[in-house]
């Protein structure tokens, strides 16, 4: 499965040649032990060397690293018809340092321990937050990252910073909703909506999807100057052009459709939940303070509210907010199902902390981390990838995926029960899956990420062994 690094780092360009020979060199090891340390994935100590100074190198950023999978992205992007879904989410990586400084301090936590009056210690956690735009079909198919940015506190502190430090001035607090965009962490929103437009190049297919820390009405502006689309979960009670609120305006609609979803209950059971659907387009306000430089929008809210009230978890309720025409049940439902596919972005940051251990690092820079993790991004995709081609579109030829050894190699590893003159990805993956640990019971649902990757580590092990004793043997 290395032929898919050559494409994906294609559109790679470094100040130097050389540069680029050493990270396809490191995105062959780290691809081949996903999850393992540096050295572990590396073999020895030259090779471990190498890569600790591609990491540390002045002339490598992040946006360097991820430039060629962009490109690659656009280009399976252009290859779909029909819309697609940029999905927008941050996460926060922490590591345990002594020296916090040397990245950035994110929080403290209580460490377990007490004073010698009782109270709790307080632990100092350093860390990495990224925030990362990666895209869709509307299958579920996730074709690639078009943005991804990474910092630390050291610049942008948070509102709760800001209004701490005008309370110590002894001021009034800081109403947060007058700040500049520019002057809060969640300028990255914008950043990124205007980086994927870019990247892809066409606006018009492109429909942005975040959750309630997306509800930013400089980002409803941003995405309508960019022409495109979104989805975004609100929970700003923001106000209408008729001098009501959004809430007072919803609570005045009756209900116009009823739809049916499966849910899984606390056990893993599925069940059914019948949702109340109210929509409504309003001519939604900027905050006050912030008329002059942003214009009234016209959006249409939805609101979906499960009937009754469950056993054993909390009633689905969602309230939407989008740009996009709602004039049916049809329309409304068809938000919902595309927003319902956000939780890919979420299994992204996942596949990276468990898949690809990012917070197991013992990097001790900020910048030598943002690189480490630039480089995790574009495995955690891959193994989203083959999990997601296995669910969506399993009747592809297996080639497209692995190489005819590998075939051969989980043929005699794997055999098949049923012999079958097709040789597709589903079959082929499942095998992968099973050299990971899945059963592939009768009642089993398709393999996972987790055991995906475990189960292209142990093909590498496999093939590397294989590779040895053919030598030897000559």
């Amino acid at each position: 499965m290395g032929s898919w690094i050559d494409r994906e780092l294609a559109g790679c360009k470094f100040a130097d040649a050389r540069i680029g020979k050493r990270f396809s060199m490191l995105m062959d090891q780290l691809s081949d032990g996903i999850g393992r340390t540096i050295p572990l994935a590396c073999g020895d100590w030259g090779a471990t060397k190498a890569a600790y100074r591609f990491l540390d190198n002045d002339r490598v950023s992040e946006a360097e690293i991820l430039a060629g999978h962009f490109q690659a992205t656009r280009e399976r992007f252009a290859a779909v018809d029909g819309p697609v879904l940029v999905l927008h989410d941050t996460t926060e990586f922490s590591f345990t340092r002594s020296d916090t400084a040397a990245i950035g301090q994110t929080h403290k936590v209580a460490s377990g321990h007490r004073d010698e009056r009782g109270r709790p210690r307080m632990h100092t956690v350093c860390g990495i937050l990224m925030h990362s735009s990666l895209v869709v079909t509307t299958d579920g198919l996730p074709l690639g990252l078009v943005a991804v940015k990474l910092w630390t506190r050291k610049k942008f502190k948070g509102t709760n910073a800001l209004q701490g430090k005008n309370i110590d001035s002894g001021k009034h607090s800081v109403n947060t909703t007058r700040i500049p965009i520019e002057e809060k962490e969640s300028i990255r929103w914008l950043e990124n909506a205007r980086q994927a437009t870019e990247v892809l190049g066409d606006p018009s297919r492109i429909i942005h999807i975040g959750d309630r820390e997306s509800d930013i009405y400089e980002l409803f502006s941003e995405c309508d100057s960019l022409d495109t689309k979104f989805i975004f979960r609100t929970c700003v009670n923001r106000r209408t052009e008729d001098e009501q609120t959004i809430n007072e305006a919803m609570d005045d609609q009756r209900v116009k459709a009823v739809h049916r979803i499966e849910v899984l209950d606390p056990k893993g059971n599925l069940t059914t939940a019948e949702l109340e659907i109210k929509y409504q387009k309003l001519e939604v306000c900027p905050p006050i303070g912030k008329e002059k430089r942003y214009e009234n929008l016209t959006l249409t809210v939805i609101h979906a509210r499960e009937r009754g009230k469950p056993e054993g978890r909390e009633p689905i309720e969602w309230k939407l907010i989008t740009n996009l025409p709602v004039t049916c049940k049809a329309d409304a439902v068809r938000m919902l199902d595309w927003y319902s596919l956000r939780w890919n972005i979420e299994t992204f940051h996942k596949v990276l902390k468990s898949g690809c251990r990012a917070e197991d690092s013992k990097l001790r820079t900020a910048d030598r981390l943002a690189n480490l993790i630039a480089i995790m991004c574009i495995l955690a995709w891959r193994v989203m990838w083959l999990t997601q081609t296995n669910r969506v579109s399993p009747e592809l030829p297996a080639k497209l995926v692995f190489t005819d050894t590998e075939i051969k190699l989980l043929e005699h590893l794997i055999p098949a029960e049923n012999a079958s003159k097709k040789v597709t990805v589903g079959d082929f993956l499942t095998k992968l899956a099973r050299l990971g640990g899945y059963l592939n019971r009768k009642r089993d649902g398709p393999p996972g990420n987790m055991v995906l990757w475990r189960g292209i580590v142990r093909l590498t092990d496999i093939h590397l062994g294989f590779s040895l004793a053919r030598d030897v043997g000559n």
